[in-house]
Formats: structure tokens, C-alpha cells, sequence
């Protein structure tokens, strides 16, 4: 048992197909994941002793076209939420389900989430934000308890875009008015990356752009400024230059780390009720994970088990196959 604990052997199976909601035709944004990410440091005005706050940016990502829609939220409340759902729907139209993580992806994250975990976690919020967007006409669904693998489209999109924004912006602080400025140009770009050829003949790629305007996104043709030292840059010159090192950057470090799929390749037996499973829980040692039996298996479309609900000592959970290891 202590080798076996110390091994930490959890288990992996072949990677599912597409989910429903990314294959099914629908307007942009009818099918909708939402992620939060930050903080990130904003000036609340223009001068040199201003003082600064922090402030987050809200993602939302279409299931079908992965086009993505960027909000710029100045706090970790249930009201700034709403006014970021709010102008969100007006700019892109009512979404008939929402999908988002709860919460408990969060628990091994850094102290400067605690807010948004509480925030997500509250049962006020919950159920505010469901009796809300079902007066709505409008479902919201939680993916499984730690697997933020089963959110991978909108975690992608945090990524591609909090990466590589950390690195452009760099030292400077922004205005809220300057960094919503930035981040609707950075969301036109990234919804202008390639998804298809057309045709044969067409050499014009089909994008998300295509979905949202009905053609790909054209910026207003600005110099570049890679090779201008910053000092000598205007403040929104210095913001082009950030934008322009953004759309660099993610050309050659994101979009060819889209073609790899180096795991989960094969098909592994799938759990049975009664298993008795070593549960994982990453903000503690090994030989203190928790014991569980297997009481019920949530099978995916082609009959694979990636998701079980666990009795423990504690009570039931449900946890994907990622955390949990058969004991032999």
C-alpha cells in the first residue's frame, strides 16, 4: 500500500470525442464557455501619482466556432459579473446554455485566487446567477469537480491570451479604458486565427471572424513600431506596439503548439462499481489521500468511463479517473 500510494499511478483513458455542443451548428455564441482569469494591475487614471487597482478579464469562447469574446471586470463580485454577462449578451446575443468550472479546480491555485474561489464556491452566488439566466431562458452547466481538462477550450483561451499578454505589457500599467482597448483588439485578432481553407481554390483560410461579421477581421493599417525604442513612443503607440508583439508572439509560440496531442492514445478498462480507488488531492502527501469505493460511473457517448461518483468517509464526490488510482 505505501509503495502503491508513493507511485501515484492515477488512471487515463482514450480521449473522448467531441462533445455535442462543439459539433452541432448554431450562431456564434449560442453554445458559450466562460472562464475568468487574472489579476492584472490597472491605473484608476492618467498621471504620475495615480493609484492602482487590480482587475480581471472575463473569457467567453463559442463552443462551435471558438470565437472568443474578452471583458475586462473590475472586481471579483456577483454584480461585476452580471455587468460583464450583461454587456457580453447585448454585444454578442442571449446563449441558450453557459458552461464553467465550479470553483474546486482552483483549491491547489495561487492566494490571488482565493477571492474568485470564494466568489465561485458561494451558494448565494450560485444560485443568484441561476435564478437569474433561467428567468432568462438561458442553462448553466458545471463541468466535473477537479478536471479543468474537461474545460480545455476555454482554458486555451486563458492561456493564449494571459501568457503572452503578461509578456508584452510587461512593466506598464494600463487604464481600465486603455486595457479594454487592448483586449478588443486582442480578441479580434485571436478571432481572426485560421480554422479551415474554404476551398481548394480560395487561399482566404475560414475564421471565427467569418461567424461574428461575416468576414475576417481587418485592422487600420498602423506602422510598425517592433523596432522603435519605447521611450520614444506616444502612449498609444506604446499600446500598438504592445498589440503588435502580441499577435507576434502568439503566431510562433501558440499556433503550432496546436498540432501536438502527445497523450491519451489509448483505450484503458474502464472502472467498475464496487473499485476500490486511492483518491488524488494535490494539496496533500500521498500516504494521506483518501480511500474511496466507486458507487456509480458516468459513461461518455462511446461507453468509456472518464468520470465516477466516490463514497469516502467524507461523503460522495464525483472526481474524473485523473485523480483516482485502483488499488491492485
Amino acid at each position: 500500500m505505501a509503495c502503491f500510494r508513493q507511485r501515484k499511478a492515477t488512471t487515463t483513458q482514450l480521449m473522448g470525442n467531441l462533445p455535442s455542443s462543439r459539433l452541432s451548428p448554431s450562431f456564434a455564441f449560442d453554445r458559450t464557455g466562460c472562464d475568468y482569469a487574472g489579476p492584472i494591475t490597472l491605473r484608476i487614471a492618467r498621471g504620475r501619482n495615480s493609484k492602482y487597482t487590480k482587475g480581471y478579464f472575463a473569457l467567453f469562447v463559442c463552443m462551435a466556432t471558438k470565437a472568443l469574446h474578452l471583458e475586462v471586470v473590475s472586481d471579483l463580485s456577483t454584480d461585476a459579473f452580471f455587468a460583464a454577462l450583461r454587456r457580453f449578451i447585448a454585444r454578442r446575443g442571449k446563449c441558450s446554455i453557459i458552461y464553467s468550472d465550479n470553483g474546486t479546480n482552483f483549491q491547489g491555485a495561487a492566494r490571488t485566487l482565493c477571492e474568485w474561489v470564494k466568489l465561485v464556491r458561494s451558494e448565494e452566488h450560485n444560485h443568484l446567477v441561476s435564478s437569474t439566466l433561467a428567468a432568462e431562458s438561458i442553462k448553466w452547466e458545471f463541468i466535473p469537480p477537479h478536471s479543468p481538462h474537461f474545460g480545455g477550450l476555454w482554458e486555451a483561451g486563458v492561456k493564449s491570451v494571459k501568457q503572452h499578454l503578461q509578456r508584452v505589457v510587461g512593466n506598464n500599467i494600463l487604464t481600465f479604458e486603455e486595457m479594454s482597448t487592448l483586449l478588443s483588439q486582442i480578441e479580434a485578432l485571436l478571432n481572426s486565427k485560421p480554422l479551415c481553407a474554404i476551398s481548394d481554390l480560395d487561399l482566404n483560410p475560414l475564421t471565427p471572424s467569418h461567424f461574428l461579421i461575416g468576414r475576417p477581421y481587418t485592422a487600420i493599417p498602423e506602422p510598425s513600431y517592433q523596432d522603435v525604442p519605447l521611450n520614444r513612443l506616444g502612449r498609444w503607440q506604446l499600446i500598438q506596439n504592445m498589440l503588435q508583439g502580441f499577435w507576434r508572439r502568439w503566431n510562433f509560440e501558440y499556433l503550432t503548439s496546436l498540432q501536438q496531442r502527445p497523450k491519451w492514445k489509448k483505450k484503458t478498462k474502464n472502472f467498475k462499481v464496487g473499485d476500490l480507488v486511492v483518491i488524488e488531492e494535490l494539496n496533500l502527501p500521498p500516504s494521506r489521500w483518501a480511500l474511496g469505493r466507486v458507487e456509480e460511473l458516468h459513461q461518455g457517448e462511446d461507453d468509456l468511463v472518464r468520470v465516477v461518483s466516490v463514497r469516502t468517509k467524507n461523503g460522495l464526490f464525483k472526481r474524473p479517473i485523473t485523480k483516482l488510482a485502483i488499488l491492485p
